[in-house]
């Protein structure tokens, strides 16, 4: 799917609105989180636009497996243990909606969440 105009993550793929990139490739951005939740907490988003990460997988699984490899590729520079977590739609708290998952790491992250 093409950039979408009023898309925030797609303005950040495009390099329009600046972000604290960390890791990047052909396929996905990874950029820390404004409102961090944990040491490490870093968004890694799809340079395609897709709503969520189903739909990242029906229509680019390319993509989709470019987005897991750069969010693992975080996940071990940050050392050790790390959750990876998308929101899909407003009731599960997706507030951007472009596929992203969050890489959580750096500390104890028990169960359940929160």
């Amino acid at each position: 799917m093409s950039p979408s105009a009023d898309c925030l993550f797609c303005k950040i793929v495009e390099g329009e609105v600046p972000a604290d990139v960390v890791a990047q490739d052909e396929h996905a951005v990874a950029f820390r989180d404004i409102s961090p939740q944990a040491p490490t907490h870093v968004l890694v988003i799809p340079r395609v636009h897709q709503p969520d990460v189903g739909s990242l997988a029906e229509a680019e699984p390319e993509a989709a497996v470019g987005l897991l490899r750069l969010a693992r590729r975080v996940a071990d520079e940050a050392g050790g243990s790390y959750r990876l977590v998308f929101n899909t739609g407003a009731d599960a708290h997706q507030t951007v909606f472009h596929c992203h998952g969050h890489v959580l790491a750096g500390r104890s992250l028990g169960w359940p969440p929160g």
